[in-house]
């Protein structure tokens, strides 16, 4: 069967989300697919809004077209959140990966990054270095970093990281989630979390094939 041009809508919770996944998204997908990124102002945000967001797109997007939405999960229960997001499409009539179709096809992604998106850059240390050369190679190795899903407040510690490294005053969560992610191979992160969400967006793709 011919591949054929396929589209994704992508809901996040901010700007520096947008700015990273405008990178590392293209590396994902193929060249004659395309995305839209919609990005809210917070979790609260877009969770608030989400339900109508969705009853809006069940009434004209087609049925092979995909929606992404990623939060973190910050201090909240994984499961919980989780199965939040997957009332709230269900609720919009649309299916889910997690509850697709009778044909196994779905509509609504639904993916957490954990704990923050920041751990995704923890995830690619060899990035991070690219990005930030005067962030050690090592840093992979220090048992803080070592699972990037289990690092708590990772912005802050990313923070932290690059000024150690000599990147001081505050940082810019737009321009370092660009700089970093433009770094970044897919295939090549640790974050069970960003795996997670990359084998889900190639689960995606294999639907318009």
């Amino acid at each position: 069967m011919t591949s054929r041009w396929y589209l994704i809508e992508i809901l996040l919770e901010e700007e520096s989300a947008r700015a990273a996944l405008n990178s590392i998204f293209p590396k994902m997908i193929r060249n004659e697919d395309s995305f839209n990124i919609h990005p809210y102002n917070g979790k609260k945000d877009i969770l608030k809004k989400l339900p109508d967001r969705l009853r809006g797109y069940k009434k004209w997007i087609p049925p092979d077209y995909t929606i992404i939405v990623l939060v973190d999960r910050d201090r909240d229960d994984c499961m919980l959140l989780k199965q939040k997001l997957e009332q709230i499409a269900i609720g919009a009539g649309l299916a889910t990966k997690n509850s697709p179709r009778h044909d196994g096809r779905f509509q609504v992604l639904n993916r957490i990054a954990i704990d923050e998106l920041e751990a995704w850059f923890f995830g690619d240390i060899d990035a991070l270095v690219a990005a930030y050369p005067g962030i050690p190679a090592t840093l992979g190795n220090k048992v803080k970093y070592r699972d990037p899903d289990a690092i708590i407040d990772t912005w802050e510690t990313l923070e932290r990281v690059l000024q150690r490294a000599g990147y001081s005053g505050p940082q810019q969560k737009i321009r370092v989630a660009s700089n970093i992610s433009g770094m970044m191979i897919p295939e090549n992160n640790r974050s069970a979390s960003f795996q997670s969400f990359y084998t889900g967006v190639q689960a995606c793709i294999r639907q318009s094939q």
